[in-house]
């Protein structure tokens, strides 16, 4: 006697991977919805969870990590996660996500839209096969806008200032954005700053970004420096029509700061 076949979709507290759960929420009824939890994320995130489960009628299943991201931080002996040591993914999302699948046969719905060049990454165990319904059907990214507006679920509120999901820490952040955290969650901004370390005279510390440290961000000088370039980031964005929403704007002049795309596991 074979086990049933689970059907499972992630939930990252973004935007695609929500319009993909609406978008199947009827054509896949058993679905099984998850977010893996680091209880390091935005207060909006957590908001957007629970509207996103009004509107499917389903919970959506919190998987926590059992030792958190201060456990894993002293078992990397202080080293904070970085695009070069992503620690952070495969002990707080991917982790839980195996312990939850189990061995059972399992589907994995991937919210990579029809017009992203990348793959992505759900395991490399062998009961858990990774389906991407957005790009087997042409969906992109207007058709998600337009599932979310219609849906009534909207945007994270998040998206007034940061266009990704994931820890308030995240290191992939532009600049702006940790602008952004600090002027909407300033006790956030401060417990991110206390996770950066001074290293001893000569050898190199601890810090989210390798360009600047968070403190060099409460220099008021430096803060207009940044949003003068932002802006004009804007109004380049806004010039050449390349976007329509403002959401695609923000999210074209944020990517002029470079840093590369976050993580799959958490921005989808």
């Amino acid at each position: 006697m074979t086990s049933k076949t689970r059907h499972i979709l992630g939930i990252s507290g973004g935007k695609d991977s929500a319009a993909l759960a609406i978008y199947l929420k009827d054509k896949v009824p058993d679905m099984e919805y998850f977010f893996c939890d680091t209880q390091k994320e935005l207060p909006e995130t957590y908001d957007f969870l629970v509207k996103l489960e009004g509107f499917l009628q389903k919970p959506i299943a919190r998987l926590n990590p059992k030792q958190g991201f201060d456990h894993w931080l002293k078992v990397f002996n202080g080293y904070l996660p970085s695009s070069r040591m992503r620690w952070c993914t495969r002990q707080l999302k991917l982790k839980p996500l195996e312990a939850w699948a189990g061995e059972d046969d399992v589907v994995s719905y991937v919210a990579i839209r029809a017009d992203e060049d990348r793959e992505g990454y759900v395991s490399t165990k062998p009961n858990i096969r990774p389906v991407f319904p957005f790009k087997e059907n042409g969906v992109v990214k207007e058709d998600v806008f337009r599932i979310l507006e219609e849906s009534g679920v909207g945007l994270p509120d998040y998206y007034k200032w940061r266009t990704r999901s994931g820890c308030y820490f995240c290191f992939f952040q532009r600049t702006i954005e940790w602008v952004g955290l600090r002027e909407f969650h300033p006790d956030l901004f401060e417990i991110a700053k206390q996770y950066e370390k001074e290293g001893p005279v000569g050898e190199q510390g601890y810090y989210w970004n390798s360009d600047f440290k968070l403190r060099d961000l409460e220099d008021p000088k430096r803060v207009l420096e940044i949003r003068k370039h932002h802006e004009a980031a804007m109004e380049r964005e806004k010039s050449s029509r390349r976007a329509t929403r403002l959401i695609e704007v923000l999210e074209n002049a944020i990517e002029e700061e470079g840093n590369g795309k976050g993580c799959l596991v958490c921005t989808l």
